[in-house]
C-alpha cells in the first residue's frame, strides 16, 4: 500500500493565501487550463501577483501558475523584495516550477495537493513528463534551501482536480 505524505498543519494566515491559490486553480479549470493557481505574498502581507495555469489557452507549455507569477513580478520587484516573499501554489510546484521558484529567490513556499495525490487524479490518462522528483527533493538540495510547507489544505486543494483528469 502506498504511504502519502501527511497533511502539515499551517497557520491561518498561510491557509487564508493557499486558499487564494486553490481559488486561482478553479479559475484556471473554468477557463479550460489545468487546475493550478499560484499567489506570491509579499513578507508584509501584501499579495503581489496572483495567476493561474494558461497553458492550454495560451499554447504555452511554461504557462504554469508559479512561472507566471513569477513573470509578473519580474521586472517590477526587486530580487530582495522576492526572496522574503512567500509562493502559494495550490499544487506542489512542478520540476520546471520548482527550478523557476530558485532562480527567482523566493525562500519559502507552501502547496496544497502534493505530487503523490497528483498522480492520483492522474491515473486514468498518460500525463506527460510528471517526473519521480519532488519540488521538495529540489528544494531541500538548493543552495539556500528552500522552506517548503505541504501537503496542506489537501481536500480543498484536491477539489479543482475531481472530473478534470478523467479520459
Amino acid at each position: 500500500m502506498k504511504k502519502y505524505s501527511p497533511e502539515t498543519p499551517i497557520s491561518n494566515t498561510d491557509a487564508m493565501y493557499l486558499r487564494d491559490a486553490i481559488r486561482m486553480a478553479q479559475v484556471a479549470k473554468q477557463r479550460g487550463n489545468r487546475p493550478y493557481g499560484a499567489v506570491i505574498v509579499s513578507n508584509g502581507g501584501v499579495v503581489l501577483a496572483e495567476a493561474y495555469c494558461n497553458s492550454t489557452e495560451s499554447g504555452d507549455c511554461t504557462g504554469h501558475a508559479e512561472t507566471t507569477a513569477i513573470r509578473m513580478l519580474s521586472s517590477k520587484i526587486s530580487r530582495n523584495e522576492l526572496s522574503s516573499s512567500t509562493l502559494y501554489a495550490s499544487a506542489e510546484p512542478c520540476v520546471m516550477c520548482a527550478g523557476a521558484i530558485w532562480w527567482s529567490g523566493v525562500q519559502r513556499v507552501v502547496f496544497g495537493i502534493d505530487t503523490e495525490r497528483q498522480r492520483i487524479f492522474n491515473s486514468d490518462i498518460n500525463v506527460p513528463r510528471m517526473a519521480g522528483i519532488t519540488c521538495r527533493d529540489i528544494f531541500s538540495a538548493a543552495i539556500p534551501s528552500i522552506e517548503c510547507i505541504g501537503p496542506a489544505l489537501i481536500e480543498e486543494a484536491s477539489q479543482a482536480h475531481e472530473s478534470q483528469w478523467k479520459k
